[in-house]
């Protein structure tokens, strides 16, 4: 059985484009896997906490020397990051801010990213000691934005500081290969006009298509022969 972790970090509860979104890609994982069990986690809600000089000191003592006070302090992010491990499939419904991330998912990134946590750090491996201890995992990024032309060539291009944001943090620190990085947007949103009704309304069909896509091709022989028994 997969694992989705859903995360959305939208401030709008009503209206969201990017909760709509991640809406019709898990309606699409499960309709190829029906029994896809859904981790929800809004950080939109309820933001985490920024890391703190407490939370940094806490976080590079070695476990077995960690204070009682320093162990509280690890708390919220110990809960963060059991909640990665058990995923499969990380899916972040996330609006672009400012050209950026949103506040409430940096904080999220920066509770789960924890040395002996999530990456190790050995400085014999030279000028990259960061190695990821996570392995296998998905990413998706189902995004919405104001504004548009972001992609190469288009009038905003390099103005969108999210998505590569996302995927260094991903293939660096995640364990994800680039290759396992999917991402949707809609765009237009302040015009409000027809472009911006036509790309919210494919950012959903394309959700809910990557949803189906993906879980399929994450079926194996013998669960296919488990569902004909």
């Amino acid at each position: 059985m997969t694992v989705l972790l859903r995360i959305d970090a939208s401030a709008r509860l009503e209206g969201s484009i990017t909760r709509d979104m991640t809406d019709r890609f898990i309606e699409g994982w499960r309709t190829s896997e029906p029994g896809a069990q859904v981790l929800s986690r809004d950080v939109g809600r309820q933001p985490p906490s920024i890391v703190s000089e407490a939370s940094i000191r806490a976080g590079f003592t070695p476990a077995d020397q960690r204070t009682p006070a320093m162990c509280d302090v690890l708390a919220e992010s110990a809960i963060l990051i059991d909640e990665l491990r058990q995923a499969d499939v990380l899916v972040l419904g996330v609006p672009l801010y400012n050209y950026g991330l949103p506040a409430s998912l940096k904080a999220w990134v920066d509770q789960i990213v924890r040395p002996g946590e999530t990456f190790s750090f050995d400085l014999e491996r030279g000028d990259f000691p960061i190695e990821s201890t996570l392995s296998g995992k998905s990413l998706v990024v189902l995004s919405s934005r104001g504004e548009f032309g972001f992609e190469p060539g288009g009038i905003r291009d390099g103005w969108n500081h999210m998505n590569p944001h996302l995927r260094t943090v991903a293939t660096r620190l995640l364990g994800i290969a680039a290759k396992d990085v999917h991402e949707i947007a809609s765009e237009y949103q302040e015009f409000d006009d027809e472009r911006h009704h036509r790309s919210r309304e494919q950012a959903f069909l394309d959700a809910a298509e990557l949803g189906s896509r993906l879980a399929a091709a994450r079926r194996t022989p013998c669960r296919d022969e488990e569902a004909r028994t």
